[in-house]
């Protein structure tokens, strides 16, 4: 049995249940923790009663520290305080014997369990994703801003070595993340970069077809697609199925319209992972439209708590377009071919 654990509010439900969905669709093994950061999620998600899911509300985990932290910090940059917290507390509250935190805008396109295998190859206590930028100007300065790895597939195994690690995360958290680049420092992400060094038991994912983003897509081409199943091969020839892909930076604009921002100037490829996502995610939003009332307008996503930072993020970010195929229509999602 795999345990995952998520964390979201009902403005990201539409997301979150879309990676619930991709990893029912694949494999009945696994169990995912959701917790809940406001009330209409935990509600709405109680409601449909999804299998293979255990739902948490934020007053079960939410501490006076945690609150206090609440008050002086954005919601994408709480959200990022509580990443390691949510991971500890499925590791004391339940019998699982490791967790592996998923950011609610991942989905599922093959079985994770090869990434698993791996893991217990490597005899692996702990578990991070490289970013995998492209390997120039532009991607090491984006690793100088954002870190060598990405929180998005984080896994803890209940050992001394696991719960040191995920201690050490937690506390540094506690006294600071903020989306403010800093040498050493950067939300709850550039944290990761020491831990190969300095703790025992880390392993950094191998398997490519684990952390896909837009921020590496531009490095891989499109090999076969069957149904769901996409796979993929470097430029240099290596091939690898897609196990998840990271919708990180998406942005819905007026119109009904929305920018992927997938940096990939190949249609075929970014057609193929972005529109059955924006497919299943259409779905749920009229499901949840229509049966508890929630609205989907297009608003900007703010993830700093510095105000002109964040009126920036909320005003002009959807509006940065790379590519023009990059704009889809979601009125006409089906003549999107692939």
């Amino acid at each position: 049995m795999i345990t995952f654990c998520t964390l979201f509010d009902s403005y990201y439900l539409d997301k979150g249940i879309a990676l619930y969905k991709s990893l029912e669709r694949i494999t009945s093994d696994f169990t995912l923790y959701i917790f809940c950061f406001d009330d209409k999620a935990f509600e709405v998600l109680n409601n449909i009663g999804f299998k293979h899911a255990q739902i948490i509300h934020h007053n079960s985990f939410e501490t006076p520290e945690l609150l206090a932290k609440k008050e002086i910090r954005s919601k994408a940059e709480y959200c990022w305080t509580c990443t390691s917290v949510t991971i500890e507390y499925v590791l004391e509250h339940y019998h699982v014997e490791s967790c592996t935190y998923l950011d609610s805008d991942l989905y599922f396109y093959s079985n994770p369990q090869i990434l698993f295998d791996e893991i217990e190859q490597a005899k692996a206590d702990v578990v991070i994703v490289e970013h995998r930028f492209k390997n120039n100007k532009y991607g090491q300065k984006l690793q100088e801003r954002n870190g060598k790895y990405c929180v998005q597939f984080n896994y803890f195994r209940k050992t001394e070595n696991g719960l040191t690690v995920l201690k050490w995360w937690k506390e540094r958290c506690l006294e600071w993340c903020y989306d403010i680049p800093e040498p050493d420092r950067m939300g709850d992400q550039k944290y990761l970069n020491t831990w190969t060094r300095n703790f025992e038991g880390v392993h950094e994912l191998q398997h490519l077809g684990g952390g896909v983003a837009p921020w590496n897509l531009e490095q891989y081409k499109l090999i076969k697609l069957n149904e769901n199943e996409i796979e993929m091969s470097t430029k240099q020839g290596v091939k690898f199925p897609l196990v998840f892909y990271h919708f990180q930076n998406i942005r819905y604009m007026p119109g009904r319209k929305v920018n992927i921002k997938s940096q990939t100037k190949s249609k075929k490829l970014k057609y193929a992972i972005y529109i059955p996502y924006l497919k299943e995610v259409e779905k749920i939003r009229t499901m949840l439209v229509k049966d508890y009332g929630m609205s989907y307008e297009s608003t900007g996503i703010i993830r700093s708590s510095n105000p002109i930072v964040g009126f920036f993020q909320k005003h002009f970010a959807a509006f940065k377009v790379q590519s023009l195929s990059d704009i889809i229509n979601l009125n006409k999602l089906d003549s999107y071919t692939y």
